[in-house]
């Protein structure tokens, strides 16, 4: 994951001389591992403060310093779902983050605890969208509720909630588009979808909102998280390649910017390879404690 920049600060962290062209590194070190200027400055002024009052004796002393500092900017989010009810999670994401297997990933994850689990194929603008999520679904053995390639996505989404509703229960996971002509056309679009939604009277507590980012990309998560909880609120964060994160530090930026919790991790292409966020795991690699 990413040790390289957790094995980086240790080795900082273990530099005997604390002068100012010390604080600088930290510094440089923090906006290296995509924390932003801001917040780096902020570690590093915060670490400065407790060399002087608190007097950390050992680099694991600094480690957890650090790792104190930034654990109060990220939270962890596990959904609870009602088996007895109709709920309903609505992926977003932009194109090219590992959405659509994401969406199948949960509705393994979620079957194998018991779940009636419906798939929703929501984003009608990109054809090869709507036959992948079938395929998941065939490989499954779940029900794919879809139309045809250039249907209103928010008419899909009414039909899709109104099938799970009359079994008076089940999980319905929808895809949605990521790319469409203009910004503007896909902010409109997903609010659209939304507001099909809790028109169909699904209430907040079975209505959650999941964006998907693909960890590698880093300060472009924290745009994409911006752009899209501009148009919906979202609920929390799902990361694609979370194996392959070489950073870490956008993720910090996210909670500290927009409160937004993580939901889940995806670590491989199998079905099996999502699981719920652990933060403590999270802070004590991005620190180089693990």
């Amino acid at each position: 994951m990413f040790k390289q920049f957790g094995a980086k600060l240790k080795a900082l962290f273990g530099v005997k001389t604390l002068d100012a062209a010390y604080y600088d590194e930290l510094e440089d070190l923090l906006i290296e591992g995509d924390l932003g200027p801001k917040m780096a400055a902020w570690v590093s002024d915060e670490v400065k403060k407790a060399v002087k009052s608190e007097k950390p004796k050992t680099p694991e002393d600094l480690q957890n310093l650090v790792k104190k500092l930034l654990s109060e900017k990220i939270l962890e989010y596990h959904p609870m779902v009602d088996k007895e009810n109709a709920s309903v999670f609505l992926m977003l994401g932009v194109n090219g983050v590992g959405k659509t297997t994401t969406a199948a990933k949960l509705a393994r994850w979620y079957g194998a605890q018991g779940f009636d689990v419906t798939l929703c194929a929501g984003d009608t603008f990109r054809a090869a969208a709507v036959d992948q999520l079938e395929i998941h679904a065939e490989r499954l053995g779940i029900r794919c509720i879809k139309q045809s390639n250039g249907t209103d996505p928010g008419a899909v989404v009414f039909d899709a909630i109104s099938s799970v509703q009359s079994k008076g229960k089940g999980l319905l996971l929808v895809d949605t588009a990521g790319r469409m002509h203009t910004k503007e056309n896909l902010v409109r679009e997903l609010m659209k979808i939304d507001k099909v939604v809790q028109a169909r009277g699904i209430d907040e507590d079975h209505y959650k909102r999941f964006l998907v980012i693909d960890s590698t990309t880093g300060q472009n998560g924290v745009s994409q998280a911006e752009l899209f909880n501009q148009a919906i609120p979202i609920d929390a964060l799902v990361l694609t390649k979370y194996d392959s994160l070489a950073k870490g530090g956008a993720l910090i930026q996210i909670g500290d910017k927009l409160h937004i919790p993580i939901a889940f991790v995806g670590t491989g292409e199998g079905y099996d390879d999502i699981h719920p966020f652990d933060k403590e795991e999270f802070l004590d690699t991005l620190v180089g404690l693990e």
